[in-house]
């Protein structure tokens, strides 16, 4: 019996070993030939970590620095590591994500052909979105599908038109605290570094927009997400590790805490609001959780059986997610909004003229936005310079083809959106200058190269938040242009940094004046 359990435990232990062999250097050895074959190039692969100790290096320097505000730095700035690949080797480059070589993409028919497959091209990892955010964004196939249905109605414009006044509201609070401290100098003016309001804007935003009645429960809800993203934002470099987040390390310990709070928060939540629908109870159908918990009834009656729909995980899931996409998305547009145009007054004063054109004394209203032609611009422009997700990537489950390369199985795909942003054989050559201009005739005339805009991805997986993030961002730019002027700081350092989203590493500190205590209007 001791012979044969050691038998067992040997050959376990050799194919356990063998496994671990192929995976870490047999297979990227054989992807790597693949590649240099078809005339890719990048470095030469290096066991377990590949490229990722660079990267990590470059990242860190990056920063450490800042740089002058539309300079030719910027995508050195955004894309450090990767531009240095693609200077370095050319567009059909490639780099190592530990034993997965991930091949740039640029070329916008082929990122066109990519994101509107989403069946072939998928999410490589998607365990580890699901700790930071879960949901729609990381399911495939049927069950994206399903949840996709169950989801679209919370996002159609009726109900988004609905949802305007609670953005007001929030809008309003953090534009009644910016005037309380620019009053509080007697000179009329000062200088606040707007990042942090408007982090705290989007998250109020979306607790309203999400829970209603259930605000106050709902802002708490945000900043254990925030803490939570932070935490798993600092494990990411061990997430190749087997188990790295199940060991019983001191952060692992605060993210798994914080998710059972959650967890604890929003059941209490949907289990009120699930025991009112069986009830029978009037419900008011405005907020985001109450239209998807109705579509998931009428899809479970629809298919007759319950399984068909979400459960409360599902939904518990999906609210996270709203919390997670719908606020960093919009304080990301809006902090660059307020930088490029506190640092080009003309179109500042254009974009004010128009609000004031539009909505005179009264609050924004959401018929009133689509008016707003000069601020669509400015927001598609910014989108364009500094889009919320500079880069996506994409995985395949078969060998495909793409152009004249034949892709194998186990190959990422990096899409380099804001190098396709930047690209001066579509933009032109002031690709790099802040031009609003150029959307004056919509995103469809901006270039001569269809799909070369892509902030909110696109395809059948394009962000479904897309339209009530534009809502948020005009109705909270326009209440801040009629209520003050601004220009950068003299401490204002431009550092742009892609964490989650693209952020201002080291703050927006602006300039602000009263434009009511000015009479200007």
């Amino acid at each position: 019996m001791g012979l044969i359990l050691t038998s067992i435990v040997v050959a376990a232990s050799i194919t356990w070993a063998l496994k671990l062999l192929n995976w870490l250097w047999f297979k990227p050895r054989k992807l790597e030939k693949l590649l240099r074959e078809q005339g890719l190039n990048g470095n030469p692969y290096r066991p377990f970590l590949g490229d990722l100790k660079d990267l990590i290096r470059v990242k860190k320097a990056t920063q450490q620095r800042s740089i002058k505000i539309m300079s030719d730095d910027i995508i050195q700035q955004i894309f450090a590591y990767y531009h240095q690949t693609v200077t370095k080797y050319g567009q059909n480059s490639f780099i190592w994500f530990s034993p997965w070589p991930r091949l740039n993409v640029t070329d916008p028919e082929i990122i066109k052909e990519i994101l509107n497959k989403p069946d072939v091209f998928h999410k490589p990892f998607p365990e580890i979105g699901k700790i930071l955010a879960g949901g729609i964004l990381y399911l495939e196939g049927e069950k994206w599908d399903k949840r996709r249905k169950i989801i679209n109605p919370a996002f159609h414009l009726e109900k988004l038109k609905n949802m305007a006044p609670a953005i007001g509201i929030s809008c309003s609070d953090m534009v009644d605290k910016l005037k309380s401290m620019v009053s509080s100098n007697n000179e009329g003016w000062c200088e606040i570094d707007i990042w942090p309001y408007l982090e705290d804007l989007t998250g109020d935003v979306i607790s309203r927009t999400a829970f209603g009645s259930n605000h106050e429960e709902g802002r708490k809800i945000f900043q254990l997400q925030r803490d939570k993203v932070k935490l798993t934002l600092e494990l990411l470099q061990l997430s190749l590790i087997p188990g790295w987040r199940y060991l019983p390390t001191k952060t692992n310990k605060k993210v798994k805490a914080i998710t059972n709070e959650l967890h604890s928060l929003l059941r209490g939540i949907i289990d009120k609001r699930q025991k009112a629908m069986e009830r029978g109870e009037a419900i008011p159908s405005d907020d985001l959780l109450d239209i998807l918990m109705e579509s998931n009834s009428r899809f479970i009656q629809e298919h007759g059986n319950k399984n068909a729909g979400m459960s409360i995980e599902d939904v518990i899931e999906e609210c996270k997610l709203f919390y997670f996409a719908g606020s960093e998305t919009t304080s990301s547009l809006l902090v660059w909004t307020m930088v490029l145009l506190g640092q080009h007054p003309e179109w500042q004063t254009r974009a004010r003229e128009e609000v004031n054109r539009v909505f005179g004394r009264a609050e924004p209203s959401f018929e009133g936005l689509n008016q707003l032609k000069t601020v669509t611009m400015i927001l598609q422009e910014v989108l364009r310079l500094y889009p919320p997700a500079p880069f996506i990537v994409r995985g395949h489950t078969e060998t495909v083809k793409l152009g004249n390369l034949t892709i194998p199985k186990g190959v990422h795909l990096t899409l380099l959106i804001g190098l396709l942003h930047y690209d001066p054989k579509i933009w032109g050559d002031d690709a790099k200058e802040f031009k609003p201009q150029r959307f004056s005739e919509g995103v469809s005339n901006a270039t001569n190269i269809q799909s070369s805009f892509v902030p909110f991805s696109s395809g059948p997986r394009v962000c479904i938040g897309q339209n009530f993030a534009m809502i948020e961002a005009k109705i909270a730019l326009a209440m801040i242009l009629k209520s003050f002027s601004f220009e950068l700081s003299p401490s204002y350092l431009h550092a742009p940094f892609s964490v989650v989203t693209l952020t201002p590493q080291f703050g927006a500190p602006l300039i602000l004046r009263n434009l009511e205590s000015q009479s200007i209007y």
